[in-house]
């Protein structure tokens, strides 16, 4: 299988699970690349671009006891969900002492550098150094020799134990 058929396979296991919800922009048309073809209308939720939303989003739909998967189309766009992810996703089991652990799965894409079509500095930064130090949850990058149905599945038992995950995907892969 191919890196995109993998990540596509991985989400379709994610899919499974009724309480799943994938969220960010848009996913109605596109599904993410062609990964989410495996999701129900009703788990997308297709939110305007606005990265920190999309995070407190996700946030709010873990409280409520469902599954959420947000996906950041660039890396670069992460930065502008930051708030949320570092002040609120790794900080509330901490702050309120256990009492609410959220937990989200997000899906960051690393733009393209050596494909076609080169996207640009501001599109294909990687912030994964910054980003596992900020966070007190695992970061994990995937390779074309990463087994992505078991690094998705890993996020999936994580979730469901209250513990998020950040994965990074890399389009020079695709």
């Amino acid at each position: 299988m191919t890196y995109k058929e993998q990540i596509t396979a991985a989400m379709s296991l994610l899919a499974n699970d009724d309480r799943a919800r994938f969220i960010g922009y848009g996913l109605a048309n596109g599904r993410a690349g062609g990964t989410l073809v495996g999701a129900k209308p009703h788990q997308i939720v297709e939110t305007p671009v606005a990265e920190n939303l999309m995070t407190g989003v996700a946030i709010g739909l873990s409280l409520s006891g469902l599954r959420p998967v947000v996906y950041f189309e660039r890396c670069d766009f992460i930065l502008n969900a930051l708030d949320a992810i570092v002040n609120h996703l790794s900080a509330a089991r901490h702050i309120s002492r256990g009492e609410f652990r959220p937990a989200v799965i997000i899906r960051v894409v690393v733009g393209n550098r050596s494909k076609p079509l080169f996207t640009g500095r501001t599109h294909t930064q990687d912030f994964h150094l910054a980003l596992a130090r900020l966070v007190d949850f695992p970061v994990v990058r995937l390779s074309p020799d990463s087994d992505i149905a078991a690094v998705y599945e890993t996020a999936r038992k994580a979730q469901e134990l209250g513990e998020s995950t950040l994965i990074l995907e890399y389009k020079d892969y695709l």
